[in-house]
């Protein structure tokens, strides 16, 4: 089959691009705002975007039809920070729960029963039970082209200023990802988890000759 996403003309139940772009990983975005006002909510448009300096990237509405934005981007954009912690199979149920649409002034980690810890280099706290939290100073806000003018498109860049690892998380000098298992989107309403990985050695020049 072929269609126009612009059209929508695919003929099927659902929209089905976000089962074409899979796994996407997870980026769990805690926030605080100026007032105060712990923030934590799921996203999975995100993605590692550069290495040296490390750089992430999570999308998300801009502006909502009465001017207002998502509680995660208003705070990124007050405070210049934000975190981003490991959402991984035995969290699931607290990272869903953080997705649910409540007021700017409800708190997240009460909300989820999620004990929040301090970082060190940012004022937004930490997932105290996620197995990595990435410490983030906001880059660049990116507007998107969108089909609903009152609601743009936006892409959050941050810049990874530091990285908290959890010891058992750690075998033979590495991150036991298969351990942890992350879990990422699919489609629809379907999730998934990283539960096996395997190793390929990068192909040299000769060996592809």
């Amino acid at each position: 089959m072929f269609y126009e996403p612009r059209k929508q003309d695919h003929g099927l139940r659902h929209d089905p691009f976000k089962s074409c772009v899979v796994p996407r990983p997870i980026g769990w975005i805690s926030t605080v705002s100026r007032a105060g006002v712990r923030n934590l909510a799921p996203y999975s448009f995100f993605n590692a975007v550069a290495w040296a300096p490390p750089m992430v990237v999570f999308g998300s509405p801009y502006r909502a039809a009465d001017g207002t934005s998502k509680d995660t981007l208003a705070n990124v954009e007050e405070t210049g920070e934000f975190v981003v912690n490991l959402a991984t199979e035995v969290l699931a149920r607290e990272v869903n729960q953080s997705a649910l649409p409540v007021e700017s002034d409800v708190d997240e980690f009460e909300l989820t029963g999620l004990e929040a810890l301090d970082c060190q280099l940012v004022a937004a706290p930490r997932v105290a039970r996620a197995p990595i939290n990435m410490e983030c100073r906001l880059t660049q806000i990116v507007l998107l082209p969108s089909l609903n003018p009152s609601r743009p498109n936006a892409l959050v860049i941050g810049e990874v200023v530091g990285v908290h690892i959890a010891d058992d998380a750690i075998r033979d000098g590495k991150v036991d990802v298969a351990r942890l298992k992350p879990l990422a989107r699919l489609g629809y309403h379907d999730w998934s988890c990283v539960e096996r990985t395997f190793t390929l050695d990068r192909p040299t020049i000769r060996e592809a000759l």
